[in-house]
Parts: C-alpha cells; structure tokens; sequence
C-alpha cells in the first residue's frame, strides 16, 4: 500500500503470484508479502464452502501473532464439481484427470478471504463463481497439458491463459476465478473501517 491512514503495514500473506498481480492491477501494493506454511488437507467429508473458508481463516491465523498491528490478507482458492474439490495439480496424471472432468460442464469456483486488523473483528467473505469449459477435444487437452500451464493450478487451469480459449461461460467475478474477488475486497474493506482505507488519486480502496 501507498499510504495507509493509521500507519498499519499492509500484509499479503499469500504465495500466489496471481493475488499479488490482482492488487498491483487496482494500484494496491502491500508492504509485506508472506507465505503461510499450513496443512492444507481437507477433512473427510468437508464440503468445498467449509474447506475454503477454514483455510483462509487458518492462513491469516498464523500471522496474527507476529503482526497483531497490522493488517492482513489472506485468500484461498478451490475448484469443485458438486462435493468433490479437485486438487492443485502437480503432475500430468493429475492435471489430465482434472481437464477431463470438467470438459464440457460446469463447475464452481469458491474464493474466500480473511481480513485482519486490530481495530475490528476479522472479516470473513466467500464468492462464488460458475465456470463452464467446452467438451475439450484430444488435441486440445494435449495442448494445453503440454503448456505446463495446469501446474500448481486449482482444477488444472487458468482462467487468465490458454484456458480462456476453452471457456463458452462465465457467471461471476472473473477476478474471483483467478484468485481473489476484487470487487467484494475492496466493498469489504471500505465498510469495515476507516483505518482500511488508501486514497489513491480520489478513489478510495482498502
């Protein structure tokens, strides 16, 4: 951030590199960027809505702590096809299982963030989008799973590449789908407080 009103230091606690470039785009631009370190696996039977709020609330629990003057941000993102959460591919197996699965259908793109601040209590908001890919030809999931761009993806892909070019529908924030609800952020942020809030060049946001 620029110039935040109370002096906090403003903390992106995320390693996606898509975050930190969703912020840069609107003109934000945290003073601290971090990695949270947690176990990620789901619990049995946890539905997809559960699962990404507990991790974005566990994430922004680690730095709590450490940085109570501070704010902090923290998102998670997962692709699911009813109660099923597809994985963050990390090998070709993986990302072919995943593309062929939602070829052709409709899934769901949960995104929740958690807003901290010593001033209020922590924010929690979750947005969904509705993703639906065209019925991927052989030739054009070997493209693509030849592009190595499925990997560490959620679902095995993303919107803002190759990907796009398979996509025929799209209801929701398509920010959301890359990683992080601009639109609902920065609603959630100007509501939340005053000490939240950055002026840059007359618009106000976080």
């Amino acid at each position: 951030m620029n110039k935040i009103k109370s002096n906090k230091q403003f903390i992106l606690a995320s390693g996606s590199k898509r975050r930190l470039e969703l912020l840069n785009q609107i003109s934000v631009k945290p003073d601290l960027v971090l990695t949270p370190d947690i176990n990620e696996t789901n619990y049995s039977q946890e539905l997809p809505l559960n699962y990404v709020k507990r991790m974005s609330v566990e994430k922004n629990k680690v730095f709590q702590t450490k940085y109570s003057q501070s704010i902090i941000l923290t998102a998670d993102t997962v692709v699911s096809l009813g109660r099923r959460i597809l994985p963050k591919t990390i090998n070709l197996k993986m990302a072919k299982e995943c593309l062929q699965l939602i070829s052709g259908r409709r899934h769901k793109v949960l995104t929740s963030f958690a807003l901290y601040s010593p001033d209020f209590p922590l924010k929690v908001k979750t947005i969904k989008s509705i993703v639906k890919f065209k019925r991927l030809h052989p030739d054009e999931l070997d493209y693509y799973l030849k592009s190595k761009e499925w990997e560490g993806k959620a679902g095995g892909y993303a919107i803002q590449g190759i990907a796009a070019s398979y996509i025929n529908f799209l209801s929701g924030s398509y920010s959301n789908v890359v990683g992080l609800p601009l639109a609902c952020l920065l609603y959630t942020s100007d509501a939340a407080d005053d000490s939240l809030r950055v002026d840059l060049g007359g618009r106000r946001i976080i």
